[in-house]
């Protein structure tokens, strides 16, 4: 392959990078790569060992910030084996998530191996390189002009056109006839943080003009927590653990305490290892974590027979689940009482233990001591809710019907809602549930409603055959719904009186829309079973929106995204034949690269296992069943307050295969992580 062909195939790589960088009159040249690289020496331990272990670097590292008069990249021998070692060692040896990367590591995250023989190959690789530097370097310097404001606005995050030299901000752009400039460059087009964290998005087509129903779950959705109920659960639960289950009484005294830098959602605990697993969507387990270690990569292929996943028949008697928000809670404990074990060699039966802790969790819900405690301290356990009165206000003015539906007690309903909406909450609502059992509330067709006193919160002793707005019911299920309420069907006028059946429920219709946080308790069987129209609470997202916001997580998703190009774009170069031994030490060296950068995104995250939506390189199996159960999610339902009733969500475009999202969306490229 001649050098033009291969200048030709760069185009790929280089499309929005730049050898040097013009910004507003500056040249911002990249001059030299590290002449040395010091090798890293870091402990091999993988364990998060405290909040603060886990928080966020503050401070990035330009790899060549010492600058000199050259802007050619050496490409010496002793140079290049230096890189490799240092490559080698470091993503071997480091674990990013516990530990920010120093500035060797910088230099060695955009120092990328050689080819002993074959120049062309070289070729991309160094062109590579210096689009990696220029790339981290522009980024910088990008968010250095953001603060001081001289280059870019920081009310808008758009240019900054007051300053001196602000003719020349139209390079590069449109202008349309009126002289406006029409920006045309991804950046200058980003959306403000605070708009994508309030914005309702969509995996399917809603027309919410034609949704005449909407019901509302109670915990996580109209009512949100502080940290405080999570360590509150943790506590009870342990203290459960040991009274009741006989557990050292060790360890009430040795400083058990929630993390909430530890778990997130969407997690699953092997009843076999007790571990905490990270599942992708194809059911493979990305990350594993024994207690506060995180499992090597050879023991995670051992166990789950060389390729990390498990059939089905195994994830169903060996995985349980760990979806809602509450779980938080449980899988802290569950990994700390394995660590507890391991730290004083105290044997134990993994299995034994899960059932123990997941027991001490559901008796310290269905004792109700929790919920007693939060109803009695409302302003320390529940969150404001400035938006919520307006946001139903709304929706019951433009004509919908609101249905409250939760599986929690009335009297801890009660106490929750008089706190974010006042004491008259109940007048907003046409039919009010406590107590619903779900999902047994949509799939079984035989549990009447008993009505709940609403001064005594005891259940009445008389039979139900009509739901009336301002009383509240227990227990029931959507065929007796249907029964007990006198609403036609759309496809009806109210003389007409067609016989029940289900086809002509108004409740079994996608006009009817159930908004939720716990997407198997909530939505998959109103979404599967029903038709209904379904809205995810995932406060995630506005969290990992503000952190995929920031510099050090944007230079490492496009270092990841130029790294795999690179590597396409080097196949082409090797051509079809069988690969030599220096072929594949190049390969596996930039593999073990796009690991490392990996493993800084996590690490930015601020916890272990990284994005709720991500199993290190591939859709988490929750990002997965939140696309295909839920139609709408949102962090939170004060979101709906920027929206009309009769608002129209369009979905983004829902590429799934591999043709469709190449040159968009390069993460989802099958890498093994043989860092660990």
């Amino acid at each position: 392959m001649n050098h033009s062909t291969v200048t030709s195939t760069l185009l790929s790589i280089l499309l929005l990078q730049q050898a040097v960088l013009e910004v507003d009159g500056f040249f911002f040249p990249i001059q030299q790569r590290c002449n040395t690289i010091k090798q890293s020496s870091f402990a091999s331990t993988t364990t998060l060992q405290s909040p603060t272990a886990a928080a966020v670097s503050t401070k990035l590292y330009v790899a060549n910030s010492d600058m000199s008069s050259t802007n050619e990249v050496q490409t010496d021998a002793i140079t290049n084996a230096n890189a490799q070692t240092t490559l080698q060692s470091a993503t071997t040896a480091t674990d990013y998530t516990t530990k920010p990367p120093t500035p060797s590591d910088y230099c060695t995250m955009t120092t990328l191996p050689r080819h002993p023989t074959n120049e062309a190959a070289n070729e991309i690789l160094i062109q590579t390189e210096v689009a990696l530097r220029n790339m981290q370097e522009k980024e910088l310097f990008m968010a250095c002009g953001d603060e001081r404001g001289d280059i870019w606005s920081s009310e808008s995050g758009r240019p900054n056109t007051t300053t001196t030299g602000s003719s020349n901000n139209n390079i590069g752009r449109g202008v349309d006839s009126d002289n406006v400039v029409l920006p045309l460059d991804e950046e200058e087009m980003e959306i403000p943080m605070e708009v994508e964290q309030e914005s309702v998005y969509a995996n399917s087509y809603v027309d919410l003009g034609k949704v005449d129903t909407v019901g509302f779950d109670y915990d996580y959705t109209l009512v949100t927590y502080t940290q405080q109920l999570l360590e509150l659960i943790y506590d009870m639960a342990l203290k459960r653990l040991v009274e009741e289950k006989e557990y050292p009484r060790e360890m009430l005294e040795s400083g058990l305490r929630f993390d909430p830098f530890f778990s997130i959602r969407g997690l699953a605990v092997d009843r076999e290892n007790g571990w905490i697993c990270h599942l992708s969507y194809t059911h493979k387990v990305a990350v594993a974590w024994e207690g506060r270690h995180r499992v090597p990569r050879p023991r995670l292929m051992a166990e789950y027979s060389g390729k990390r996943a498990l059939t089905p028949k195994e994830r169903k008697t060996r995985l349980k689940p760990l979806n809602d928000l509450f779980s938080m809670a449980e899988c802290c404990l569950m990994a700390d009482t394995v660590q507890f074990f391991l730290d004083r060699d105290i044997p134990f039966c993994p299995r034994s233990a899960v059932n123990d802790v997941l027991g001490s969790i559901t008796g310290t819900h269905v004792s109700g001591e929790f919920h007693r405690q939060v109803a009695r301290e409302p302003e320390k356990f529940f969150e404001a809710k400035p938006y919520l009165k307006s946001v139903l206000d709304g929706m019951q003015q433009s004509g919908k019907r609101l249905i409250f539906v939760s599986n929690s007690p009335f009297w801890y309903v009660e106490a929750g809602m008089n706190y974010v909406v006042g004491p008259e909450w109940r007048d907003q609502w046409d039919v009010v549930i406590a107590s619903a059992g779900k999902p047994a509330f949509y799939t079984e067709d035989n549990r009447p409603f008993r009505e709940v006193d609403i001064n005594t919160g005891k259940v009445k002793f008389k039979q139900v055959t009509k739901l009336e707005k301002g009383r509240v019911y227990t227990a029931g299920c959507l065929k007796e719904l249907t029964k007990c309420i006198n609403w036609s069907h759309p496809l009806f006028s109210a003389k007409d009186d067609p016989p029940y059946d289900d086809i002509y429920s108004p409740l079994t219709s996608p006009n009817v829309m159930y908004i939720g946080d716990s997407l198997f308790a909530d939505l998959v069987d109103a979404k599967r079973e029903f038709g209904w129209t379904t809205a995810a609470v995932t406060p995630e997202v506005g969290v990992e929106i503000e952190l995929q916001r920031k510099t050090e997580f944007k230079i490492a998703e496009r270092a990841i995204e130029m790294l795999l190009n690179s590597l396409r774009v080097y196949q082409r170069i090797l051509g079809t034949s069988l690969r030599s031994k220096d072929d594949l030490a190049v390969m596996d060296s930039m593999e073990r690269m796009v690991s490392a950068w990996r493993d800084e995104q996590t690490r930015l995250l601020g916890n272990p296992f990284g994005s709720v939506f991500r199993a290190r390189y591939q859709p988490s199996l929750f990002a997965h069943s939140l696309r295909r159960y839920s139609d709408l999610y949102m962090s939170n339902v004060g979101s709906l307050r920027h929206y009309s009733p009769q608002h129209r969500f369009y979905p983004e475009s829902p590429k799934l295969l591999s043709h469709e999202i190449r040159g968009s969306n390069p993460e989802c490229c099958d890498i093994d992580d043989d860092i660990w």
